[in-house]
């Protein structure tokens, strides 16, 4: 039997969960990990109609779902034309998060494993990175409404096929899985999976170290206000900003370049990538999408009194964000 740490075992056993499913070998590990530890869940799958087991996979996710009384949750993809991995990260978490806010469920747990982090920190380490962003996945991570849980980041894959095997579980391959015209695969091929195979529990003390510096490195600041996408951070250390903004971007679904890192450096007001607005005033940051529109004077007035920056206040105003709600 494979083990969850207490840090996602505890949640998991007092929430309403939807597992993302695929058939894989780590969801399916994943999925008999749950339930020999008494985790109640549903599952949902996404079939891309890409491949010759596709079909067959959404019915072995409907077979074990009638099998274990639990509720099964498919979609059949529209034809992806370009970009391929990211079009299809889109259709699914849409369709998990559609799930998640139909049917009131707390949690979407996913079956990331130790072998995807270290791919992750190996790709991020190639560009350029810090050590916040090097670690990339985290067992918990908070949304707006719902936890995304990673139960398994500290078992390797060749641990999950192994588990599979053993206890004659079925799973199925996903052969585009070592096409390495995709770049993680490619360093899946190259590097992580040889390297894991010699130092898997040196890799798990390691990132377990790097999760704790994580927590000394956010200690500097922390978020009082949240409303939609409008995020206003505390700085207790202006020396902080940087990180401060790259991580809260990073957790909006935005990864900041090198050269916007610079512009963050040099200036306290400014538009990133035409996306995003970061204002800084007072060892408060401002985060929120960069839109344009009309205001009438009594609403900027009022922004003015309670010195809201000026570059958010078209966000606040579009969500009905009252000024004396922010400072």
């Amino acid at each position: 039997m494979l083990y969850l740490n207490s840090q996602t075992l505890t949640p998991l056993l007092k929430s309403k969960n939807l597992l993302a499913f695929s058939a894989g070998v780590d969801s399916s590990a994943l999925f008999f990990i749950l339930l020999e530890n008494n985790i109640k869940f549903d599952i949902a799958i996404v079939n891309y109609q890409t491949r010759d087991n596709s079909k067959d996979e959404e019915i072995y996710a409907k077979e074990l779902a009638k099998k274990y009384n639990l509720k099964c949750y498919s979609l059949k993809a529209p034809p992806i034309k370009n970009n391929f991995e990211k079009t299809a990260r889109d259709i699914r978490y849409n369709f998990f998060e559609e799930i998640i806010n139909k049917d009131k469920y707390n949690t979407l747990i996913t079956a990331h494993q130790l072998n995807d982090q270290l791919e992750w920190l190996l790709m991020r380490l190639s560009k350029g990175a810090g050590a916040v962003e090097l670690i990339g996945l985290e067992p918990i991570n908070q949304k707006d409404n719902y936890q995304l849980i990673r139960p398994i980041l500290h078992h390797t894959k060749d641990e999950l096929l192994k588990f599979l095997n053993k206890n004659n579980h079925k799973y199925f391959i996903d052969n585009s899985n070592f096409n390495t015209k995709y770049e993680r695969n490619l360093f899946r091929e190259q590097f992580s999976n040889q390297f894991l195979e010699l130092y898997s529990n040196g890799v798990k003390r390691s990132f377990d170290y790097l999760r704790e510096d994580k927590k000394q490195l956010t200690q500097n600041f922390q978020e009082i206000y949240k409303f939609g996408k409008l995020v206003i951070l505390k700085l207790k250390d202006i020396n902080y900003k940087i990180k401060a903004i790259d991580i809260t971007l990073k957790k909006l679904g935005y990864l900041l370049s090198n050269a916007q890192r610079r512009e963050i450096s040099k200036s306290n007001s400014m538009v990133i990538g035409g996306l995003w607005v970061v204002e800084i005033e007072d060892n408060k940051v401002y985060i929120s999408p960069f839109i344009k529109t009309t205001m009438p004077k009594e609403y900027k007035e009022i922004c003015r009194r309670f010195k809201v920056p000026t570059k958010i206040r078209p966000y606040c105003f579009e969500n009905s964000i009252l000024p004396q709600q922010i400072n």
